[in-house]
């Protein structure tokens, strides 16, 4: 087993085994499963940050995806388990957030994807914008070097 090098230091890791399910018709992972991990990678994240959907209910705000930037970098293929690393990249205390991803097999180490996605902060009670709550300003804080 050869670690992976990760992009930045101190990501969130979450594992994901590769199922049949992932597997399309060229015999490696589908590439919308990426986009699956990339959503439950930040999800358990947020999870462990204090910030899961009763928390959001709770003060009618979360985040949804403004844009996906996705680079394939090498196919995950069945048997494998993927590990997604994720890092809050910015933080605009106002209605944008970021995170960076790096997408790594397990075993070899290799990177598989790499991506950045875009946020922005909306009211739950009516999906319109709205300024973050300081409970996103304090519990989202930003973990990669200024771009």
């Amino acid at each position: 087993m050869t670690a992976p090098a990760w992009d930045h230091e101190n990501p969130y890791v979450a594992s994901f085994k590769v199922q049949d399910a992932d597997i399309d018709a060229f015999g490696h992972v589908n590439n919308a499963v990426y986009v699956r991990w990339i959503n439950d990678g930040a999800w358990e994240h947020s999870k462990s940050l204090g910030l899961d959907f009763e928390k959001y209910r709770e003060l009618d705000s979360g985040v949804i995806v403004v844009r996906h930037e996705i680079d394939y970098k090498s196919s995950a293929m069945p048997g494998e388990t993927a590990l997604v690393a994720t890092w809050i990249s910015a933080n605009d205390e106002r209605v944008r957030l970021s995170r960076r991803f790096q997408i790594c097999d397990e075993a070899s180490g290799r990177t598989l994807v790499r991506a950045h996605t875009n946020f922005a902060v909306i009211a739950l009670s009516s999906g319109r914008p709205r300024r973050m709550p300081q409970e996103f300003i304090d519990g989202y804080p930003v973990m990669w070097p200024a771009d």
